[in-house]
């Protein structure tokens, strides 16, 4: 069937055996990525994100905007998440240098030993459900098929 005669507002059958296992995989990943973090280490996925992304800036500060950017979350959950992970010492948040009213935050050396803690959990858990069940070659298709998907959802943020 062409394009033109495919009703907009409904998945053909090879569409719908394509999208329903994606969906599946979207929702349930974070689940199971989170609940084996918080039983392991008491931390949940968004919260170790944002300590993955800060660890990531060389002991730089990373504004609210480009944090919420990078971790995926709005500002509100960010917030509430940071002052989560400032009051056990782990991120600290200061005003920007060039402009007072920008936030940034930054990883603290206890966050960092957190990370150290976390990161082998997280891992190895994500070797187990995503990585060592793919072939080399079936992890290259994922990364490519994923380069192509990420601009488009990242833009309709």
């Amino acid at each position: 069937m062409t394009a033109e005669l495919r009703h907009p507002r409904r998945l053909d059958d090879s569409e719908m055996a394509t999208w329903l296992p994606v969906i599946r995989f979207v929702q349930l990943l974070p689940q199971v990525l989170d609940r084996t973090l918080k039983d392991e280490v008491g931390l949940n996925h968004a919260r170790y994100a944002i300590l993955v992304t800060l660890a990531g800036q060389n002991d730089g500060a990373v504004t609210m905007t480009e944090l919420a950017h990078i971790a995926g979350l709005s500002r509100s959950r960010l917030s509430h998440a940071l002052d989560s992970l400032e009051e056990r010492g782990w991120v600290s948040r200061t005003s920007c240098h060039s402009d007072k009213r920008t936030l940034s935050a930054t990883l603290t050396p206890e966050g960092r030993e957190m990370l150290r803690t976390a990161a082998p959990v997280h891992v190895d858990q994500v070797r187990d459900l995503v990585l060592d069940p793919l072939s080399p070659e079936e992890r290259d298709q994922l990364s490519t098929i994923l380069d192509k998907l990420l601009p488009g959802v990242t833009a309709a943020l």
